[in-house]
């Protein structure tokens, strides 16, 4: 008979690795190149630190795939990729004073000083955003771009430029020939807010937390989404060549990363001002402690504490690992969990009917305020919480800001409790639910529910739709709950006497309302269309589609009878296309139209709306068939923005030339392309060329 040797202790780890290399890669891709992340920092962190000690241990078991061995994943596609001029890595963490005191040991090995020697430092915060990489040509901002790799990330100009505290050009008299500029694009706590509440009111998932809403928006193809969220940024790198002087007038060169900040100040850029000049570890340390309780003050999320060697010439002497500085680490604060009780799981219904199940638990201080309630998402994640009546549950604040159930503690689960699960009826109106295959979501769709009626009225009276100023959820909670309102047509029946008798409502309240119900039919069709709250119809596809479909009565025939034409839109995809079909022959959204066009809507684009988008096509075809190739650095315009304009004026981008080639637009440096361009005989432009041919000019 024989026996199984037992594993020894060196296969045990090197299983043991190769388990953790798989777990970290796999969430490194799915944070830095899906925008989905798979774990929360604190877990990652975790089994990072294991997998560290494990190959510090044991130097064999590293291994060129080991995310010790880099920084992140690669740039995901639908971007173009750059290389940095400067890598851009990320920082070593610790996690407590001791990890702290460790780091600072090695780094006075590293600089041969002796214990208990003293080296300022600089303590910034840890910014929960995202890192980007600022390239500027004699002061003028020229190209931005995520971390991706370290080494090559992905170049977002168009977008950053939309980030008011991003200086398009420095503020001085006699800027380099480059500067790179490092730091943090955030969305602030009431950004956010605001954010999810308006895509809560169009039916859409809403971010977990700050840094993810931030790196979706980023990675937006469309700058003007980017521009609607309001994003901020903190600079905190500075890289400058080595040979430059500052001329008489401008900040001096920065001998320490103190004087950086001040240098990026002077040059315009927005710096956090809750960074400090620390004389030694103890100053460090006692920095930590002060924004442990001061970060719940703070606008925007913040995870840790940033420290830096201040004297730049003795981080060149530390120099770097194969990821990280030595001069530089993260001391990270733990993530903030309680244990409570639940006490029941509530429904909420959306605009477009979605259930979303909601954990009511005791209340619980988590990140300076009282939490009694979180959002369970969806019946995946009540099924996968496994959550059951009187659970005792793990809740802490995603990103310092939404409320989650982490886990269920089962060994505390009373004796015979239910399992919990959705119902199977809507908890407003009764009707059966819905769950399609392929979907996370479960709906009501009886189109009469008093959730729906109230999340379309919310949806068509917000900002970015009819924008009616004084038709709050409040009032139109009484409208529907007294059967006043049962479409949106009903709100232009109201007149003021009615109104003025409801709650809250004095006359001249009423009468300011009836005048602003009045005056958003004058609202252009995009509005209107954007207003209805068709399911994947947005504010830009809504403009996209009425573009090209300048009345409800064409965008229906459209949708009902020739959906290949809706598609021919650009930016609108077979989804849309769908959805559209769906909604127009759905007999309940026929007779709103018609409601609406009785109480004097158009729904149909003005004489005005229809010269503009006249111009606008005209506009597009002026490049219509022409052949571009781009070579050289632009004065003002990156690669990827020239393309954009050519080809919105209608023409197209290569990367060869050729007999076929139209015009070679040819910037600073310009390569082979520009003398195979003159051998041909092929027309030259430079950017200012482009623009008047852009023009028509």
């Amino acid at each position: 008979m024989s026996s199984t040797a037992p594993e020894s202790p060196l296969a045990k780890q090197q299983a043991r690795a190769l388990e953790l290399r798989r777990l970290l890669n796999q969430a490194a891709h799915a944070y830095y190149v899906l925008d989905a992340p798979l774990m929360e920092d604190p877990v990652y962190d975790q089994l990072y630190r294991e997998l560290l000690d494990l190959e510090t241990a044991q130097p064999d078991l590293v291994s060129p795939d080991s995310p010790t061995q880099r920084v992140g994943g690669a740039p995901a596609q639908g971007f173009q990729s750059v290389q940095h001029r400067i890598g851009l890595l990320s920082l070593d963490n610790a996690f407590n004073t001791a990890e702290l005191e460790a780091w600072y040991g090695r780094l006075l090995k590293v600089l041969d000083r002796e214990p208990p020697a003293a080296l300022p430092m600089v303590g910034e915060l840890k910014i929960d955003g995202n890192a980007l990489a600022l390239s500027y040509e004699h002061g003028v901002l020229v190209r931005a771009a995520t971390r991706g790799d370290g080494e090559q990330g992905e170049e977002i100009t168009a977008n950053v430029r939309t980030i008011a505290s991003v200086p398009l050009r420095l503020q001085l008299e006699h800027p380099p020939a480059w500067v790179e500029v490092r730091g943090e694009a955030l969305i602030p706590d009431d950004t956010f807010a605001a954010i999810n509440a308006e895509r809560e009111s169009r039916g859409e998932a809403l971010f977990a937390n700050p840094r993810n809403a931030c790196a979706g928006t980023l990675r937006q193809l469309d700058p003007k989404v980017v521009a609607s969220r309001r994003l901020d940024f903190f600079a905190y790198t500075l890289h400058l060549p080595e040979d430059w002087q500052a001329a008489p007038g401008d900040p001096e060169r920065p001998s320490n990363q103190w004087a950086a900040l001040q240098w990026l100040q002077q040059a315009g850029f927005k710096v956090n001002p809750n960074a400090a000049l620390l004389p030694d570890l103890a100053a460090v340390e006692a920095f930590f402690q002060h924004w442990d309780s001061g970060r719940r003050q703070l606008a925007y999320a913040t995870d840790g504490v940033v420290v830096k060697l201040n004297d730049l010439r003795l981080q060149d002497a530390a120099g770097f690992t194969q990821k990280a500085p030595r001069w530089a680490i993260a001391l990270k604060y733990p993530a903030e969990e309680a244990p409570s009780k639940l006490l029941r799981l509530s429904c909420q219904v959306g605009r477009t009917g979605v259930v979303t199940p909601v954990a009511e638990f005791e209340p619980v201080p988590l990140a300076g305020t009282s939490v009694s309630r979180a959002t369970l998402h969806n019946a995946d994640r009540l099924a996968e919480l496994d959550l059951h009546g009187g659970d005792t549950i793990v809740v802490r604040k995603a990103g310092e800001i939404i409320p989650e159930v982490v886990r269920v503690l089962p060994e505390l689960r009373p004796a015979g409790a239910p399992r919990l699960q959705l119902p199977h009826t809507c908890p407003e109106c009764g009707s059966e639910l819905v769950r399609e295959a392929g979907e996370a979501a479960t709906r009501c769709v009886n189109s009469s529910c008093p959730a729906i009626l109230r999340g379309a009225l919310r949806h068509w009276v917000s900002k970015g739709a009819l924008d009616v100023d004084g038709m709050g959820s409040k009032l139109i909670e009484q409208l529907v709950d007294r059967g006043l309102v049962r479409s949106i047509a009903d709100l232009y029946r109201l007149d003021g006497a009615l109104l003025s008798s409801l709650e809250r409502m004095g006359s001249k309240s009423a009468e300011n309302l009836v005048s602003a119900l009045e005056a958003s039919k004058a609202q252009p069709w995009h509005r209107q269309l954007y207003g209805l709250g068709i399911h994947h119809v947005g504010e830009v596809n809504a403009k996209a589609l009425t573009k090209a479909f300048p009345s409800a009565a064409e965008l229906a025939t459209a949708a009902l009878e020739t959906p290949e034409a809706i598609t021919a839109v650009y930016g609108i995809g077979t989804e849309i296309a769908q959805s559209l079909q769906q909604w127009f022959a759905t007999p309940a959204n026929q007779e709103l139209l018609t409601s609406l066009e009785r109480t004097g809507f158009s729904l149909a684009a003005t004489d005005t709306e229809l010269r503009a988008a006249e111009a606008a096509t005209a506009a597009t075809a002026l490049l219509n068939g022409q052949t571009f190739v781009l070579t050289g650095t632009l004065p003002s315009l990156s690669r990827s923005q020239a393309q954009a304009l050519i080809e919105a004026a209608g023409g197209k981008v290569s990367g060869s030339v050729s007999k076929k080639t139209s015009y070679v637009v040819a910037g600073a440096e310009a390569g082979s392309k520009l003398s195979k361009a003159e051998s041909l005989g092929v027309p030259v432009l430079d950017e200012a060329g482009l623009q008047a041919l852009l023009q028509g000019s």
